[in-house]
């Protein structure tokens, strides 16, 4: 089990891919600790990895509350002693439109709520990561240079985010802290049923794909579950792309 001992934080682990990434953890012998903003999904997490022999708490936390954020992460460490891995996968809540057609708001939303959220739950997990010199952190989406049409304010917070990963990159290399995106380019089980143009949305997926395949929930869980461990240990600092070629850097 290449997580064994590990204390792993997952924010937005109630969702499809959250949950796939806490229950491949909590396999690879991490102990979970599942945060998001309703208890129903999280608790359906905990028990199916409880079910199976694996450790997991979850606890209600709103992301982007800088207090409770910080109170979660300093709780984790008071019970466990240390952090090992910090995984924020909460959604962003972009409205997907043409720029000319977007409100403000609706274009800024994403920008500033994937900004916040990843800056706050870093910071607090790298408090305690500076101390003990070890840590990974890892963020999900990904930038680069394909830009779809229409889609509001999502690609630009994804470009940011990118940013933001490298600075905490270099501002925490010298604490032995790793900091590493996983970039899919899209999984196809974790849209849900009931979005307007889900086929539509699927078959371009695939189409873009280099492979005959597209990234999986499985995939996600395995990918991030090596790059968390200490086989990866020189992986820092950049993302690592898990789009089976959608994405091509």
């Amino acid at each position: 089990m290449i997580l064994e001992g590990q204390i792993a934080v997952i924010y937005g682990a109630g969702g499809s891919i959250g949950g796939a990434v806490a229950r491949t953890f909590a396999r690879e012998g991490a102990r979970v600790f599942l945060a998001g903003r309703t208890a129903a999904p999280l608790e359906a997490v905990a028990d199916d990895i409880r079910s199976h022999g694996g450790e997991a708490d979850t606890a209600i936390v709103d992301a982007l509350d800088e207090q409770t954020v910080d109170e979660f992460v300093d709780s984790v460490v008071e019970e466990t002693g240390r952090l090992d891995i910090s995984f924020n996968l909460v959604t962003y809540g972009d409205v997907q439109e043409p720029l000319m057609e977007i409100s403000a708001d609706d274009f800024t939303h994403p920008i500033t709520t994937a900004t916040r959220t990843q800056f706050l739950t870093t910071r607090a997990a790298a408090r305690h990561m500076v101390e003990q010199e070890s840590g990974v952190i890892l963020t999900f989406g990904g930038g680069g240079p394909q830009t779809p049409p229409d889609l509001g304010g999502f690609k630009v917070s994804l470009d940011a985010l990118e940013s933001l990963r490298r600075q905490w990159a270099v501002e925490l290399g010298p604490h032995g802290i790793r900091v590493v995106t996983l970039k899919t380019g899209g999984v196809p089980e974790s849209i849900p049923d009931d979005i307007p143009g889900r086929d539509e949305i699927i078959r371009e997926t695939e189409a873009d794909a280099l492979l005959d395949r597209t990234a999986t929930l499985s995939d996600v869980g395995e990918v991030a579950a090596f790059v968390a461990s200490d086989r990866a240990r020189t992986i820092t600092g950049t993302p690592v792309n898990i789009s089976c070629g959608a994405l091509v850097d």
